[in-house]
């Protein structure tokens, strides 16, 4: 049985992206060290481990290239908020930190607020809220 899953995401400088996802409000994972080729954090409640490696050393491990994320998106992340302004709170940390906003918060059928950034080495986050008492059945 699984016991455990996490997200391997490559970046280009592991200091600039530890300073994004600290600055995003991410939990610095204690465990593993930072060096120059890897860094992890703790997402939402249920600590959701994220894995920054270098590009070349994620390339190494996947037998693959990292997909280039100016020409396609290889994955979009999303993060339960707890409410609409948690929402923009989000995206306006991830503007400050030196991310860029994809999709403006706003609401979409009548029970879902959500918006989007892109991160510093184009990785694609959707920040949703879902009020599912609202959701048409």
């Amino acid at each position: 049985m699984t016991k455990d899953i996490w997200i391997n995401l490559p970046v280009k400088n592991i200091n600039k992206s530890v300073a994004f996802f600290t600055q995003m409000g991410f939990t610095l994972n204690e465990r593993n060290p930072i060096t120059e080729t890897m860094a992890s954090f703790f997402i939402g409640d249920r600590k959701l481990v994220l894995m920054l490696f270098r590009d070349d050393v994620l390339a190494g491990f996947s037998g693959n290239k990292v997909a280039d994320t100016t020409v396609g998106t290889e994955v979009l992340f999303s993060i339960d908020a707890e409410s609409p302004q948690e929402v923009d709170q989000m995206l306006q940390k991830a503007e400050d930190a030196g991310g860029k906003i994809y999709a403006n918060g706003g609401e979409k059928d009548g029970w879902m607020y959500g918006g989007g950034f892109i991160d510093i080495d184009g990785h694609r986050w959707n920040v949703l809220y879902m009020d599912f008492s609202k959701m048409g059945k």
